[in-house]
């Protein structure tokens, strides 16, 4: 596997482009980005961030016939978003599996899905156990790139301001070129990630963007199932806060959980809730099930004596696909 390397502008970190690394099975693979922190922390931080719909790599959205016009959303732009937004945390994109009609986005590798992406919540440990093996295997080639001497780049003539790598290569087993360098070790390092299921070695933050809601959503079906796995349950321990971003599917229901059993075990992780929707999503008359859910996520997460930070942005606007993106700069 070869490690790409894109910066959208020049003010900005470069962005690791890291394809089909392999999750609990060789087959689950995610292509992932990785923009590292612009600000050194005491302890590795680590934001996670799930796409929704549309959403690709910006090459992809504006050579697309329609989804040019979402292009500002891509991939490589909400990674520069989330790194201003949390400058001292590595910035971690993971890309659904799969794209159908290049619209919808599908995570067949954390939850069961139909065609269009909708899911199929269960109690397994399929979410949890997939993040927790695709993260480990990242963190591998993050570091051994990170750490490298031997990184070349050139930047591209075109507009894009596109860089690519040249020198190095990587897999997702942590095997690397010959060309890179093994002088150093992650102890020593300031660009040391930590261990996704060693305690306090890391923290980790989940964001949920539409579509990619379904992936916390499965997250939370499995946590009961998650404190009988010692190393998942450490994993699930390291997870600091969590945020929806105007959560939604094609599927009639389940857009937010609403089962008390469900959120009480949420609740006993301590983990900080953060909400953030628009009138797109939570007033739409013909979709009226997904202001409902939420209302009922808050106020049950709220009997339980979590503090959940909710906000509706746009209120005062007309629902918009326009705002209902634009959440990434006001959440």
């Amino acid at each position: 596997m070869c490690a790409g390397v894109s910066a959208p502008c020049s003010d900005t970190p470069p962005l690791y482009r890291l394809p089909a690394v392999a999750g609990t099975e060789s087959s689950k693979c995610n292509d992932v980005l990785l923009c590292a922190p612009q600000e050194r922390a005491r302890r590795p931080h680590h934001v996670i961030y799930f796409p929704g719909d549309v959403q690709n790599y910006y090459d992809i959205m504006a050579g697309h016939s329609e989804n040019f016009r979402w292009k500002r959303w891509s991939l490589e732009d909400i990674a520069t978003i989330l790194s201003k937004r949390f400058p001292s945390s590595y910035i971690w994109i993971v890309k659904p599996s799969r794209m159908h009609l290049h619209k919808f986005s599908c995570y067949d590798n954390f939850v069961e899905s139909n065609l269009f992406g909708a899911p199929k919540h269960s109690v397994e440990l399929q979410a949890i156990r997939q993040l927790h093996s695709l993260l480990t295997n990242a963190f591998i080639v993050a570091q051994n790139l990170l750490m490298s001497q031997n990184n070349k780049y050139v930047v591209n003539s075109d507009n894009d301001c596109s860089v690519t790598q040249k020198g190095s290569s990587y897999s997702t087993n942590g095997c690397r070129s010959e060309e890179a360098s093994d002088n150093h070790s992650p102890e020593d390092s300031s660009l040391y990630l930590g261990s996704p299921s060693i305690k306090d070695s890391l923290t980790f933050t989940l964001i949920g963007f539409s579509k990619g809601c379904v992936v916390l959503n499965q997250f939370l079906n499995e946590l009961h199932e998650a404190k009988k796995d010692k190393e998942i349950n450490l994993f699930v321990g390291n997870i600091e806060s969590m945020y929806w971003l105007d959560g939604g599917h094609s599927g009639g229901s389940n857009t937010w959980i609403t089962c008390p059993d469900i959120l009480k075990v949420f609740a006993q992780r301590g983990i900080a809730v953060h909400t953030h929707v628009t009138p797109y999503q939570v007033n739409d008359s013909m979709r009226s099930w997904i202001g409902e859910e939420h209302r009922k996520f808050v106020e049950l997460l709220k009997v339980y004596n979590v503090m959940v930070n909710k906000q509706l942005h746009f209120a005062y606007e007309a629902p918009s696909l326009d705002n209902h993106f634009r959440v990434h700069e006001v959440f």
